[in-house]
């Protein structure tokens, strides 16, 4: 069974088999001053052939941190719309993997975000993203 995080709570809440939860699964937690973090403790199953964090899992992690960063504002449904990152360094099995970011702009129906993922004082990713608010009909 996998480790939930201090003070984290399950991504999907009740929810089960989410696509977060198997690859991940991923965790959150709304801090102090009142931002949203989220985190995962790596596996042997996150790690591409090279022994590091798979790619295309810390994108699918960032993807959902924009979500979890931008939660407040989220309304009923949201989409990403846009997705950038830049790989800054190799992350490991057997770690806290975490990520955090900033709101740079939020508009009717547009929120401008922006975040990295980190263990420990490595950053291991930066990105951003445009998440568009849906009204479900």
């Amino acid at each position: 069974m996998t480790q939930i995080p201090e003070g984290y709570e399950p991504w999907g809440g009740d929810l089960a088999e989410h696509y977060e939860d198997l690859i991940g699964p991923f965790y959150v937690k709304k801090c102090d001053d009142g931002t949203w973090k989220s985190a995962f403790y790596s596996e042997k199953k996150h790690l591409n052939g090279h022994g590091n964090l798979h790619g295309g899992l810390m994108m699918s992690f960032a993807d959902t941190a924009l979500f979890a960063i931008a939660r407040e504002h989220l309304g009923e449904a949201a989409v990403t719309v846009s997705f950038n990152c830049d790989f800054v360094s190799a992350g490991s099995a057997n770690c806290l993997i975490e990520a955090s970011g900033e709101i740079v702009k939020a508009t009717r129906s547009l929120l401008f975000v922006r975040g990295r993922v980190y263990s420990g004082d490595d950053t291991l990713l930066s990105f951003s993203g445009i998440l568009k608010k849906l009204r479900r009909s």
